[in-house]
């Protein structure tokens, strides 16, 4: 089994496939994290951990005469707060007499079969694998507070599950200010730390520094995940590449208000804590009342930064997303905002549809402008209605005709938002996430429905539910178009307006699950601005996300790069735009934009119109490549093939498929050069006895020689020229 506890050793084993994860409860009952990384066997690693009398690091009363005995020194599993760590804290809990101190202790443990579950939160599903819960409680028994240490292990895919469920077991009122999902303290090592920055149209940018003594924060407070700072980071060794050195992964399951802090302690040690974000958040816990803390996705790679991505890769495909979307196909779709904005009428759609048809594409999406009195964005957000003037028919109507062209049709919401000139807005004002007596802060000139309300909840269910009904609606994107300002909520009283921000989240979910559970065939795609919720929170509910509003192949080489750290290419909404594209200007031929495009879920996002007989010719050779190539890129194995440095002149990654019999080389020159070197890159994956076919020519290769010589592209010219090779093994 996966789990199992020494009660000789008091040592908590937790094991994948290829790492070691474990506990032990110490002699004051302090539950220590001893290791994580490669599989150790037997071995009580508790050794490592040394200890030293080191100025201003005090001692617990009990072990006062033990100077090198301190909580500030301890690799601690979950780290309370006032009484004598002084690193970052896990929690901060404020008792009722105003004490802000914690100290939690063992107090038992629990081996269940199956995986938790976390109420109100998505989590990893246990699908097709077999996992067993760990559940270790520690209280605190002055201030009457018990935390619940919850932990599930993905064996084959060599990833750990944490949550935490914080219980009020006394008999006062206790304000909980800080509550993170995990901490681990990584008592060795000289890391870099690498985390993914952006901005709207530049999403999740790896960076990579090294780690110094100092704290490190990565959050955000924009009431979403945001294009600024992705809920997931990377801790590896300085040495650490694409293919080799020790990596561990900390991926945060949740949409809203995070932060991850990343402190090097002055004896070297590294602690990581990771929850949601503790900026202007506090939850009130009455007696016996709980709160449950979203899920963190561990994982430990020694394979390299390749090796990392490909764990998460598989337990997002095969227990994020729903299990159904793991083997269904995809349509090629084609969404009509950059060929239309919100210039369109029902003839305008349907003759986009009829030319998308001839061309192969599978599905259409009616985005932004259907609804309301939306015939700008300064408008009509809120009022889920069919502008019936402007769409004479309704729906129905445009659905049929698709349909009746073997299409399948699929509509634009964005549900949390609203337009003060709506008659939404105009019934329920108080509906608003505003400050009492203040101006809200606008963007886009809409403002951020109170999603904490049920009431809002309903209202949304049932409209956008009676659109649903109308019409044959096989998809939706669900797109949050702003940053979250004014959290206060007209429902709640002064003292719980700290948990709007989570409540929001709550209320988020709690929608998308109704919406899951009662539209089964209906599939969500997430948006969020493009990139801005891109989180495996929203994966749990929509298998793919409009991974950036920058449609342009060159600056998605890097946000697909970036996001591709952590989450899989069969999750990335990516398309082929117009030429030169509308957010850069940027030329670039049909070719390098289908390539690059194909490095997600596909499709085409232009004005069919202006495109040439020959452009159209290519589109019809780009479909049926993509679905020729279809399940070994959505469902291979991904390698990053070039570096930082490398990609100032060209970018390559690879598809291998399970079987390792196929590989699908990629490769785009983003500088061109006179009298260039040779483009040349090793190949991963592959069989090292085998021989591999250069499909469409006879040159062969074996294993060996692709991943240990490489391969080298001759010169290559023109307007950011590109290649994709598919090598077959010869059986």
């Amino acid at each position: 089994m996966s789990i199992r506890f020494d009660g000789t050793r008091k040592l908590f084993f937790l094991e994948s496939k290829n790492t070691t994860y474990q506990m032990k409860i110490n002699k004051m009952s302090v539950l220590e994290h001893v290791y994580y990384g490669a599989r150790v066997g037997d071995t009580d690693m508790s050794y490592l951990h040394q200890y030293l009398d080191r100025g201003f690091s005090g001692n617990p009363f009990e072990q006062r005469a033990y100077r090198g005995c301190s909580l500030d020194l301890m690799a601690q599993e979950y780290s309370g707060c006032g009484v004598g760590d002084y690193r970052i804290n896990s929690i901060m809990a404020v008792s009722e007499n105003g004490s802000r101190s914690c100290d939690f202790r063992y107090k038992g443990h629990e081996i269940k079969p199956g995986k938790y579950s976390i109420p109100g939160l998505p989590s990893v599903r246990m699908n097709r694998d077999e996992m067993e819960t760990l559940e270790i409680t520690l209280a605190d028994d002055v201030i009457g507070v018990q935390v619940k240490l919850l932990y599930s292990v993905l064996f084959d895919k060599d990833v750990i599950t944490r949550s935490v469920i914080i219980k009020n077991i006394g008999c006062r009122q206790v304000q909980l200010e800080k509550a993170a999902s995990a901490s681990i303290d990584i008592p060795y090592g000289d890391f870099d730390l690498i985390q993914f920055h952006g901005r709207h149209c530049m999403e999740r940018q790896m960076e990579r520094v090294r780690l110094t003594h100092d704290i490190h924060v990565i959050g955000s407070k924009r009431g979403m995940s945001s294009h600024h700072h992705n809920p997931f980071s990377i801790l590896c060794d300085h040495d650490a590449t694409e293919n080799n050195g020790n990596c561990y992964g900390f991926m945060l399951m949740y949409s809203g208000n995070h932060k991850t802090e990343i402190e090097k302690d002055q004896a070297g040690s590294v602690r990581v804590v990771t929850g949601i974000s503790d900026d202007n958040f506090s939850w009130n816990l009455a007696a016996e009342d709980s709160f449950y803390t979203p899920e963190t996705i561990l994982s430990f790679s020694n394979r390299g930064l390749n090796g990392l991505s490909g764990n998460y890769h598989r337990a997002i495909r095969e227990n994020v997303c729903d299990i159904k979307y793991l083997d269904m196909k995809r349509p090629v779709l084609i969404n009509n905002w950059e060929a239309t904005y919100f210039d369109f009428d029902t003839a305008k759609i349907i003759s986009l549809a009829q030319q998308a048809h001839e061309l192969g594409i599978e599905m259409l999406v009616l985005d932004d402008g259907w609804f309301g009195n939306r015939l700008d964005d300064n408008a009509g957000l809120g009022d889920w209605f069919v502008n019936e003037e402007k769409l004479p028919g309704g729906l129905k109507k445009i659905a049929d005709e698709i349909n009746a062209l073997g299409m399948k049709f699929g509509l634009w919401f964005e549900p949390e938002m609203i337009n003060e000139n709506t008659k939404l807005y105009r019934e329920h004002p108080e509906w608003v996430l505003r400050d009492p007596d203040r101006e809200p802060m606008m963007s886009r000139n809409q403002m951020v429905l109170d999603m904490s309300r049920k009431d809002v909840q309903d209202y949304l269910y049932d409209c956008i539910s009676a659109v649903l009904d109308s019409a044959n609606i096989e998809y939706v994107k669900w797109d949050f178009n702003r940053s979250v300002a004014n959290v206060y909520s007209n429902l709640l009283p002064a003292e719980k307006q700290g948990e709007v921000a989570h409540r929001f989240m709550l209320g988020t979910y709690a929608l998308m699950e109704r919406f899951t559970q009662n539209y089964p065939n209906v599939m969500i795609e997430g948006c969020a601005g493009g990139g801005g919720r891109f989180d495996a929170g929203i994966l749990y509910y929509s298998p793919q996300i409009w991974c950036s509003d920058d449609t342009d192949p060159i600056a998605r080489l890097k946000i697909q790069k970036g996001t591709s750290y952590g989450y899989p290419v069969s999750t990335m909404g990516s398309h082929v735009s117009a030429s030169p594209n509308h957010q850069t200007g940027r030329e670039t031929t049909f070719k390098t934009r289908g390539i690059v495009a194909m490095s997600g879920t596909f499709g085409y996002e232009l004005d069919l119109n202006k495109l040439s007989e020959d452009e159209k010719e290519e589109i019809k050779e780009q479909i049926e490549e993509f679905h020729k190539y279809y399940w070994l890129i959505q469902k291979g194995t991904y390698y990053r093939l070039t570096d930082e440095t490398q990609e100032t002149y060209y970018n390559a990654w690879e598809f291998v498929s399970e079987e390792q019999d196929e590989a699908l080389l990629n490769i785009v020159v983003t500088d061109v050069h006179a009298n260039p070197e040779f483009p040349h890159v090793k190949l991963c994956g592959l069989k090292v006895k085998s021989t591999y076919n250069l499909e469409g020519t006879d040159k062969c290769f074996t294993g060996a020689a692709l991943m240990n010589g490489g391969y080298s592209f001759g010169a290559m010219s023109g307007i950011y020229p590109c290649e994709q090779l598919h090598f077959v093994e010869k059986k």
